[in-house]
Parts: C-alpha cells; structure tokens; sequence
C-alpha cells in the first residue's frame, strides 16, 4: 500500500522548526514562573530535554538537516547586532574603542597562557583564545528586551559584543595561515583562503548593504515592505556567502554595519522588527539545548573549566580596569563585564570551521569550545539579567515577566524617570547628540529618557521595545532629531 507512510516515520525541517516553536514557547512559560530565571534558560532546557542528551525525541541528524532554519536566525541576529554599531560615532569615541581592545587583548592572552599552562598545544590554544574573545548578542538582545532594558550601560555593551565579534574574526583569520601551514597546505592556500575569506565576506556584506540601502530609500513610501526587505538581503547575504564558500557569520554582521554607516535617515536602522523576531530567538536557544555536547562536557571539563575561569575574569576586569581609567561610571564597569560573558553562535561557528578544515587542532578546539559554550549559555542569561538591574537600565517598577517582546514597551517617560541608579556622566558622542537639539523635558529624564525617546545611536530602537510613541510623537522626533549625516 503505496499511499501509506514508510516506518519508521522521518522527521522533515518544517516539522522540527515548528517543534522547536512549539516546546521552546511552552519552556519559556515555565521559565516565566520564575522570576529570577530568563526565558532563554526555558528555551535551553526543553531543547536539552527533548534532545539527543534526554529523551531522544530527534537526534543530532535531525538537527543538522534543520540547520539551515539556525543559520538565518544567527544572520538576521547578527545583521541586527551590525546596525548597533555607528563607525562615525564610535570613532569619536575613543574611550569605548580603548576598553574594546584591551579588554580583547586581555581575554586572548588570558585564555591561551591558561590553556598552555594546563597542556593545550600552542596552536589550539591559539585559536581557542581568538574565539574566546567573541560574546553572544543574541542572550543580551533577548534578556534586554525581556526586561525592558534601556540605558546607556546596554547600549554600550551591545556596541562592546559586536567589536567583540569583528575582533574575534579578524584574529582568527590572521591564525589561518598558522593552521593551513601545520596541515602542509600549498603556500597559494595559506595566503589566499584567510584573504579571501575576509575580503570576500567584506565585500559581500558590502555590496548587499549598500543594495538594501538604496532599495529602501526608493521604497520608504511603503514601510509595511521593509521587513520584508531585510529579512530577504538576509538571506541572500547567507545563501551567497555559501555559494561562495565565504563566512556565514561575518557577511550578516557586515551587512547591518553598512547599513547603519551609510544611511542619512534611520529607514532600517530603526525598523521595528515586530513579534516575529522572538521566532527566531525561540528556535535558536531551544536548538542550542539540543546540540549541547555533554559527553565533550564531561571530556573536556577540566580545560573548559580553565577556559571559562580566565575568560570570565579578563573580560570583567578588563572592561572594568580600563573604562575606570577612561573615567567611565564604576557601577557600568563592573556590569558591562559581566554582559559579555555569554558565548554561543559566533564561537559555534568559528569552532565549527575549525574542526571541517583541521580535524588535527579542531578536534580539541571544537570539544573545549563546546564545553564552554554549554557553560556560558547556562549561567549567561541570569548574569546578564543580574547586571542589567545591577546597572539601572532596568525601570524599578518594571513587570515583564510573562510578557512577550512585543508587549516590552516604554509607553511614557515615567518608565525612565523610575530607572535609578544612572549616573548623568555615562554620556558620549556614540549615544547623546549635543543636549541643545533635545527640550529640557527630553533631558530632565537622563540617559534612559533619551534612550528611550530617540535612540539612533543604540541599535536597540529597532525592536518592539520602542514602540510607546504615537505616530505623530515619532515623525515630529524625526524631524527635530536628526542623526549625523554620513
């Protein structure tokens, strides 16, 4: 009988997409029961339920058939992490590119003397460290919005992960031609593949954003198609760049960084993305559960321990050692640190590159870097929940829990005016225009006030959080609130 299905019964992506929808909303609910733990944490939780590691509802094949669904949820978080960076600010801002580096250099060295001295060979060790430096945008972009977080503490460490990210791509391909020489690969290739996966991707994510651009502007009378928009040069930024074999990570993050550095008006900057982007939240997080590795875990636990020890300490007192020399507010140091703790897509997929072309480094590379993401992605969510209301930029009489993004809004200025705790010197170039374009009731609610109002600078305006004002409030900001002309 034909007409009958064939047992035993195969899963399909459209079925384990909407799987991974389904049981990540229902753990993200129980996660909501309790205060102190973020939804993520649900997400992670019912995915390592139902996954290879509990119940074994689909095994690790599954989860590489469906792939593709994860690949555009980290390019469409990345893109979103692009447009928090605004190259002409942060070159004013020379304090923030100081702690950026710094507290990179220190992770780096931090993690490889760490890894050497507990017997990792040099070059994994190496590699290793130049992931380490990378921090996830996507546990702080969800757990901000989950909290309503506004201020200048989040504005800053979204602008610190996604430096993170660049710098941890840029030193791991300058260690390529190191990895490509230990496998006796041809001189042409030690150059060129690094070259061209940097310059390829760099282009790539060039070419698409100033093509989005311009489409953008010539369709900005119909905004109901932007998103539209986006999440199609998305995708073909993703599916090109493994066309041409360039990287699936750093071409999306390009694209949202030419966005944001070549618009004169924010069109997408700005854009709010709506409830449909907390999808891809859900199905990244409960995949990430799934694809736990707990036999590397256990394995490997030792060095990731060291791993996670020496980055958690660099990264912290790096960001806090030298935003207090650059006169930074010592409550936003301390918690700036522990934000970029969490660790996942970018050092996934570095680690991933690292095990397909150099089975010899990436079988310790993958294995530590694994055991360490499982860690940092448990304990990440609930730090970064910590420091944000550490930090203030979370209102006082806040009630999130269990709303949705969408319901995440500012709908007055009394929200900012209850933030407490934020210091009035956490102002610079990269997220305040010069006070005498804003009225004095602008400025009488402080850096949230001003977040919260008119953001352009933040990248964090682009979500349903931001969504409080009328229409008529939003065009009258537009018009009085102009951002800095490219």
């Amino acid at each position: 009988m034909d007409f009958l299905p064939t047992l035993p019964l195969a899963t399909n992506t459209l079925f384990f997409f909407g799987f991974l929808l389904f049981c990540g909303a229902l753990g993200g609910y129980l996660a909501h029961r309790v205060s102190w733990i973020p939804s993520i944490t649900g997400f992670m939780l019912v995915g390592l339920v139902a996954g290879p590691n509990g119940l074994q509802l689909f095994g690790y094949e599954t989860l590489a058939n469906a792939k593709i669904v994860i690949d555009i949820s980290l390019a469409l978080i990345l893109y979103r992490l692009g447009l928090s960076l605004d190259w002409r600010a942060i070159v004013k801002d020379k304090a923030l590119l100081a702690v950026s580096m710094v507290e990179a250099t220190l992770t780096f060295a931090a993690v490889y003397v760490a890894l050497v001295w507990f017997g990792i060979p040099t070059l994994p060790a190496a590699v290793i460290g130049a992931i380490a430096i990378s921090s996830s945008p996507a546990v702080l972009i969800h757990v901000a919005h989950e909290l309503g977080a506004h201020g200048p503490t989040t504005a800053r460490s979204e602008a610190l992960v996604a430096l993170n990210n660049v710098i941890a791509f840029l030193v791991f391909a300058a260690l390529l031609p190191a990895l490509y020489n230990q496998s006796n690969a041809p001189l042409a290739t030690m150059i060129g593949s690094p070259a061209y996966q940097l310059l390829g991707s760099s282009c790539l994510g060039l070419v698409m954003g100033l093509a989005l651009h311009h489409v953008a502007r010539t369709t900005k009378g119909a905004s109901q198609y932007s998103l539209a928009l986006v999440v199609g040069a998305v995708a073909m930024t993703l599916g090109l760049a493994m066309m041409f074999k360039l990287s699936v990570l750093f071409a999306p993050l390009l694209l949202g960084l030419v966005v944001r550095g070549v618009e004169r008006k924010n069109v997408l900057a700005n854009m709010e993305f709506g409830p449909a982007f907390e999808l891809f939240f859900v199905a990244l997080f409960v995949y990430a559960g799934a694809s736990l590795h707990l036999k590397e875990m256990l394995a490997f636990a030792p060095a990731a321990a060291v791993f996670v020890v020496a980055r958690s300490v660099a990264k912290w007192v790096g960001v806090a050692a030298t935003g207090t020399l650059m006169g930074w507010p010592r409550k936003a140091n301390l918690n700036a640190g522990l934000i970029l703790l969490p660790m996942a897509g970018m050092a996934i997929g570095l680690a991933n590159t690292t095990a397909e072309q150099f089975p010899y480094s990436g079988a310790v590379v993958a294995s530590v870097v694994f055991a360490a993401v499982a860690v940092f992605e448990t304990i990440g969510p609930p730090v970064v929940a910590r420091a944000l209301r550490w930090a203030g930029d979370v209102p006082s009489d806040y009630e999130g829990r269990g709303m949705t993004v969408a319901d995440t809004q500012f709908e007055s200025s009394d929200d900012a005016s209850n933030n407490t705790g934020q210091d009035p010197e956490w102002h610079s170039d990269l997220y305040a225009d010069d006070a005498s374009n804003y009225s004095a009731s602008d400025l009488s609610n402080g850096p949230v006030g001003k977040a919260t109002n008119d953001a352009p600078h933040t990248g964090l305006s682009d979500t349903p959080d931001n969504t409080g004002h009328d229409q008529a409030a939003h065009d009258n900001n537009d018009n009085e609130h102009k951002p800095t002309a490219s």
